[in-house]
């Protein structure tokens, strides 16, 4: 399959004013040759009318070529912007595949480009996060991994790395040799503990810039019947959860995902916590009550009376008090403690507003320097401490054992090597680039 010419849409759903075709692989020059009757100058966008193999006229495009290796796959590369019927890409599609051709899988353009080097596996996966950037501060960061930030980083701790080898490999080598010196350790542990700190501070990071990719969690939590729904839908702008005055309503958790000033939050609006005898019901609960204890941050959504379900005690972030209804009810003084209090009416939009900008000021303040992160993704995270943790033990071991030194050395590089995919990666391509879109 790796030699196959592959063909894809690489642009949106037709209908559309115009659709981009991307061919990649040996056959791409023939299929520009067969369809506009001759190749054009490379690199130069070109007018031609495009025909099927018996002649008959498909459509008025503009032509490229790029041919090997100068191009986005390291392969010839063609790509045909044609007008973005269903029609017209039907005809195309067909000429394509009566040539050999073959659509491409998801991200094969992407994969191919990786194979023959064009990018490392961290930008490969930037590309990813860039195409499904849904935020500024997402796209930031996923711009900045596409242009090799971490790779370019991996790659210049994996050379120090084999430069701190050698040394040590050195000695080991040629220890009966006159002008080798007879302590090739002591700079060698100099350069691993310089390693060892730069990574742990990149690793240090790390969290900010996954939760950046994946988006803060905030969860909407409470007792029965306190407006929960109200509110998700009055945030997010749109009826995304059923509200009904009748309790128990919300079952399962429900997520919307928001874009507050720049900063992506994943919503969720949990089922109201109370005890009860329903299997159905209870299972909601026990799900509210184990996707808040997980979330970033808890609006707790209570009413202006006394008799309210407290908030839970423990959750992984913070929590706020949101008092709701308060144009229906008397207010009374409700006990936040520590918490940060709202008061408001989901119903109406009373302090909404206030509670959105809080929002977006507690988004940008946790995701302050994410944008910025070497790591933002959890496989990157562990292979950088898979290294660290083999650069800890390398300094570690006693004198006179310069073979372990030199092993550890050899795991510490061998580590960022799967980071940049360029050593026994095989097992985690498929599931890399299978998130990826069609035609990428």
């Amino acid at each position: 399959m790796a030699h196959d010419t592959i063909f894809a849409l690489s642009s949106g759903r037709p209908p559309a004013a115009i659709a981009v075709v991307r061919i990649s692989g040996p056959l791409a020059a023939r299929a520009l040759e067969g369809l506009a009757g001759r190749l054009p100058e490379p690199r130069v966008a070109t007018f031609a009318t495009l025909r099927n193999w018996q002649g008959v006229s498909i459509d008025d495009a503009v032509v490229l070529y790029f041919p090997h290796p100068k191009s986005a796959t390291g392969e010839d590369v063609v790509e045909l912007q044609v007008h973005g019927s269903r029609a017209v890409l039907a005809a195309v599609f067909e000429v394509l595949a009566r040539i050999g051709m073959r659509a491409a899988e998801p991200g094969e353009f992407t994969r191919r480009a990786f194979e023959n080097g064009k990018l490392d596996l961290t930008e490969a996966e930037g590309l990813d996060d860039l195409i499904h950037a849904d935020t500024e501060a997402q796209r930031t960061q996923a711009l900045r991994q596409f242009k090799g930030l971490l790779g370019a980083r991996a790659d210049d701790w994996r050379q120090r790395i084999i430069e701190a080898s050698a040394l040590v490999e050195a000695g080991i080598d040629f220890s009966d040799e006159g002008d080798v010196p007879d302590d090739l350790i002591a700079p060698a542990g100099d350069k691993i503990a310089g390693l060892r700190h730069e990574i742990e501070a990149a690793l240090a990071a790390s969290v900010r810039g996954e939760r950046l990719r994946e988006g803060l969690v905030v969860a909407i939590a409470g007792p029965p019947n306190a407006g929960k729904s109200t509110l998700l839908n009055r945030l997010a702008r749109r009826e995304a959860a059923i509200v009904s005055p009748h309790a128990g309503t919300t079952r399962d958790v429900i997520e919307v995902h928001l874009d507050l000033g720049g900063y992506p939050v994943v919503l969720l609006d949990t089922a109201g916590i109370r005890d009860t005898s329903d299997p159905i019901e209870e299972e909601g609960v026990r799900r509210a009550r184990e996707r808040a204890a997980e979330a970033d941050l808890v609006l707790w959504l209570t009413e202006p009376v006394a008799d309210q379900v407290s908030p839970p005690e423990s959750t992984a972030g913070s929590t706020w008090l949101v008092v709701n209804k308060i144009d229906r009810v008397e207010p009374i003084v409700v006990a936040g403690g520590d918490m940060r209090t709202f008061r408001i009416s989901a119903r109406d939009g009373q302090g909404v507003g206030e509670l959105t900008s809080a929002l977006g000021q507690h988004a940008a303040e946790y995701f302050a320097g994410g944008e910025s992160a070497l790591v933002t993704r959890a496989r990157q995270r562990g292979l950088l401490e898979a290294a660290a943790a083999s650069l800890i033990r390398a300094g570690q071991v006693p004198g006179g054992s310069d073979e372990i030194v030199a092993e550890e050395l050899r795991s510490a590089a061998h580590a960022l090597g799967r980071l940049l995919g360029r050593v026994d990666v095989e097992d985690i391509l498929s599931k890399i680039f299978k998130d990826f879109c069609v035609g990428k």
